[in-house]
């Protein structure tokens, strides 16, 4: 009887512990398999990926596979039929150390989905969800369905982007919480490259961004399709939260570093994904 009690108070107090975790995760030095799967605001990811552990001397790390679908939910990566399903192969062979994911909104019924297949194979695996900067700069699950209203991103304020990405926040936070409570353990993380990106803008706004002058300097497009800054933060984050280590100090890429203000913008973007990732309860960092 005191055995099981015993039992039940430590699953408790790791449950609560996902939420807001007590001990600090430990480096992680061994180069990890690698498989992405998701849309355009994330498949620029795993090649940035590559080369940060590179630059960062991490041994061995892989990019276990791809599944890159335009505009996609994490549902249409698991309804790929069995046979061109390389991701399924990969789970079921337990060849993958951490799974990307990067949904559009929720609910979104694949990431369970694939969770729970690599955790059957491979109980130690990692999920990442990529929490994304909203599409045309607002939080609307129906987007695809209607024609958006003109987007003036240089227009928002700091509390107005807080006021409307909130919401989507704790959407992910909330599913990502309950996940994990069914498997006990912290199987699936956050990778808060969200809240990263609304912080870059805060410098923006303050005119404490090397060489970006307005927001929409991180947009290539009204959806929002990433230019080079906005991506190599997404990188950072990413590394931070898969390797729980600083990228700061890393090589300036040569995206950022052919302009005069490489350098400095290249530390802000550092420092804003370590930041984010070390804060967020989720990522594993804490």
């Amino acid at each position: 009887m005191k055995t099981l009690l015993r039992t039940r108070l430590i699953t408790a107090l790791l449950l609560i512990g996902m939420g807001s975790p007590i001990f600090a995760a430990e480096p992680i030095d061994k180069g990890q398999r690698v498989f992405s799967a998701g849309h355009s605001f994330h498949m620029f990811m795993p090649k940035m990926l590559a080369e940060l552990a590179k630059a960062a001397k991490i041994p061995d790390h892989q990019q276990a596979g791809i599944s890159s679908i335009g505009g996609s939910y994490v549902y249409q990566h698991w309804n790929v039929a069995d046979e061109k399903n390389t991701l399924k192969t990969a789970l079921r062979a337990g060849q993958v150390d951490v799974l990307t994911l990067s949904p559009i909104y929720l609910p979104d019924d694949g990431i369970e989905n694939f969770a729970k297949l690599g955790f059957e194979h491979r109980p130690d695996i990692r999920v990442t969800i990529q929490e994304f900067w909203l599409p045309f700069d607002v939080f609307d699950v129906n987007y695809k369905k209607k024609k958006p209203e003109p987007v003036d991103r240089n227009s928002r304020t700091v509390a107005e982007l807080r006021s409307i990405n909130e919401p989507y926040y704790k959407s992910m936070d909330d599913h990502v919480r309950a996940l994990n409570e069914k498997y006990g353990k912290q199987v699936v993380f956050v990778v808060p490259v969200g809240q990263a990106s609304l912080a870059l803008r805060a410098k923006i706004i303050a005119g404490e961004a090397p060489g970006l002058k307005q927001q929409n300097d991180l947009f290539t497009d009204a959806i929002g399709h990433a230019t080079a800054p906005l991506q190599w933060l997404t990188a950072y984050c990413h590394f931070a939260v898969i390797y729980r280590r600083s990228p700061i100090g890393l090589p300036c890429p040569a995206a950022l570093g052919k302009e005069a203000h490489g350098e400095a913008l290249n530390r802000l973007l550092q420092e804003l994904a370590w930041d984010a990732a070390k804060a967020h309860p989720l990522s594993g960092l804490r």
